[in-house]
């Protein structure tokens, strides 16, 4: 069997293709004339549903071949976010952000001289608004801030809609739909970020598993090997980690049913004890004053800072 993974996609897919068919009527009905594509024509991809690899060769030879030859038609193509195709033409998702991402694809493709992607905020705040309500417009960002920023939990840029276009230095441009007329933020490797402030990242509901060898030894290379295998395994990212002579802990989402499924595999190499409930603060470029803000009188249960980045997990 193909499993649910394969079921999902092709399920999932088809909310893509009818809503983007519905759009390309309804503009054209408008008099704003579109040529409708199927991203699943010239987005192709492995086999790893819901998550699914790039072929970029391919993907590049089609999109020029088949996206040029519809602006020679009409100077507007609609296409889809999200969804590509396997070699035998079953359709994949792309993953978290998938839609974006599209949008990076298709201008890495076509040598693009700009993308532009619209949200519902100003841009590329310093935080979010949810809970900061004086957060601040980044009028211009590095792709490596913007890397960074996304890596460690910033929604607004996916770092996979980044990596194509930093590879063919194409600027990316966020706006806000609410405020079309506004200039957004800049992402580029022509700026440097600005203005230059601490930006902010929260991740709620997260968990600290602290692991070490039964017999109190060193938890050494082969023991670190089996812990990322089981990961890898799982599809769980580290969001924090930490090591010591005979302990390993590691900061990850809270998935309850992954949690669980983890748990009862470390369980039967190494001691486990674990934290619920935690959120991971991450700080760019930051001073003393923002972690002393943010820290209070809360309890750190893992810090780590480099030079710009603090990332603080408190209880």
């Amino acid at each position: 069997t193909k499993g649910f993974d394969y079921l999902y996609d092709q399920v999932v897919s088809q909310g893509e293709m009818i809503s983007s068919i519905i759009v390309s009527a309804y503009l054209n009905e408008n008099n704003i004339s579109n040529q409708w594509l199927d991203a699943r024509d010239f987005i192709k991809t492995d086999n790893t549903y819901r998550q699914a690899k790039i072929d970029w060769t391919l993907t590049q030879e089609l999109a020029q071949r088949i996206i040029n030859n519809s602006f020679l038609k009409n100077n507007i193509v609609l296409t889809q976010g999200f969804i590509g195709s396997t070699s035998e033409n079953h359709s994949t998702t792309l993953g978290r952000e998938g839609s974006d991402y599209s949008a990076g694809i298709l201008a890495y493709a076509l040598d693009a001289e700009e993308v532009i992607i619209w949200k519902d905020v100003a841009g590329v705040l310093n935080a979010d608004p949810k809970f900061f309500s004086n957060a601040i417009l980044l009028e211009s960002i590095s792709y490596h801030d913007a890397i960074e920023l996304a890596y460690f939990g910033a929604s607004v840029i996916h770092p996979k809609t980044i990596q194509p276009l930093q590879n063919k230095n194409i600027p990316l441009r966020v706006k806000s739909f609410l405020n079309p007329a506004n200039q957004g933020t800049i992402v580029s490797d022509e700026v440097g970020t600005h203005p230059l402030i601490p930006a902010y990242i929260f991740r709620p509901e997260q968990v600290l598993i602290s692991i070490s060898a039964k017999d109190f030894s060193f938890i050494a290379e082969e023991n670190l090997s089996s812990i990322f295998s089981l990961l890898a395994k799982h599809h769980i990212r580290i969001n924090l980690m930490q090591n010591s002579a005979i302990s390993f802990s590691i900061c990850i989402d809270k998935n309850p049913d992954k949690l669980k499924l983890i748990l009862g595999e470390l369980q039967t190499e190494f001691n486990i004890k674990y934290n619920e409930g935690l959120t991971l603060y991450t700080v760019r470029h930051y001073n003393e004053k923002t972690i002393s803000s943010l820290i209070g009188d809360r309890i750190i249960l893992l810090e780590q800072r480099s030079r710009t980045t603090a990332q603080i997990l408190l209880k």
